[in-house]
Parts: C-alpha cells; structure tokens; sequence
C-alpha cells in the first residue's frame, strides 16, 4: 500500500523513470513555473549521477528546518512510495507569502504520468492535511487550473471549499482537522 515518506535515495531508478515521464509530457519548460518544473531545469540529466541525487534528497529533506532563501517559505515535501516505485510528491508549504497566496497554496503535488487516475492524487492530500495541521496549520490553501478537471475533484474530494478564482487558477481552502 502506497504512503508518503521523507524523499529517500532507495527508489532513485524509479524517480528517473518518473522524471522522463514528467519530462516527456513537456514539465520543466521555460513556462513551467512549478517546483516541479524547477527541479527539472535545475537537475535534468544530472540526477542520474548517484551523488547529486543523494544531494538532491538532503536539499529537500533540509527544506523544512532550515531558513527559507529569500522569498521563499519553509516546505515539507514527501514522495508517495510504494516499496521502491516512486508515485508522486507533495509539498506542504509552511506559511503564505503574496505568490503563494495567489497561485501555489500551501498544498501542491504531482502524481507521475504512468501513475494517474488510480486515486493516487486524492490519497496523498488526505494523507497530508494531518501533517499540515501538525505543522500548526489549521486550513490548508490549496490551488488548480480552472481548466484541471483531474486536479479540481481530487481538491473538492478532500473537503476543499472553492474560495474565489484569481485568474487561471480556482483558490479551495481545506480543514485540516
């Protein structure tokens, strides 16, 4: 059965595999402003080397206690596993500033293309918001493309109340508790 855990350096051929997925469905363009698609351009290839995956996974892991760089906010990110077959992440942003609260939230997460529509998206929102509300969170933020179908039931399927549109994206908030 899936869980969300820590990134771990155990399933790095599986994320490859994930990432070409991403890749191949055009994540990780210019346009793509997702840390999904900065993980991309920043890493691409050079994830195949086993020490910069290694150090890739600290980064990730260090995000939630270290300081957050400038105009940035501290984030807890967890990869949803099944024994060594990496599924997806989500990121649990610990606080709001002005660009998350208009389009990131504090909740974002991608499920791998080969993974898709299987409920594995739904399972791991429900699976975050104890986390968020043990961060001190008692209502998570969480945002979509208003043309993303997929994305917007996963959301209302959790609990999210539509809060209002801002642009492209549709703003839900959830309760944690």
């Amino acid at each position: 059965m899936p869980e969300l855990t820590e990134p771990t350096t155990d399933v790095h051929a599986s994320f490859l595999t994930a990432m070409g997925e991403f890749a191949a469905e055009g994540r990780g363009a210019a346009t793509d402003r997702t840390s999904m698609g900065s993980a991309l351009r920043a890493y691409g290839q050079r994830w195949h080397d086993p020490a910069v995956f290694a150090r890739h996974v600290a980064e990730l892991r260090a995000e939630a206690r270290a300081p957050a760089r400038d105009g940035f906010v501290r984030c807890t990110t967890l990869w949803y596993l099944e024994a060594a077959n990496y599924l997806g992440r989500i990121a649990i942003r610990h606080e709001l500033n002005d660009f998350l609260r208009d389009y990131g939230g504090h909740i974002g997460y991608d499920v791998r293309p080969a993974a898709r529509r299987r409920g594995h998206a739904t399972a791991m929102l429900r699976a975050a918001l104890p986390r968020a509300r043990y961060l001190g969170l008692g209502s998570v933020l969480v945002t979509c493309d208003t043309d993303n179908i997929a994305s917007r039931r996963v959301i209302e399927n959790c609990g999210g109340l539509l809060e209002d549109r801002r642009g492209a994206k549709l703003r839900y908030w959830i309760a944690t508790d």
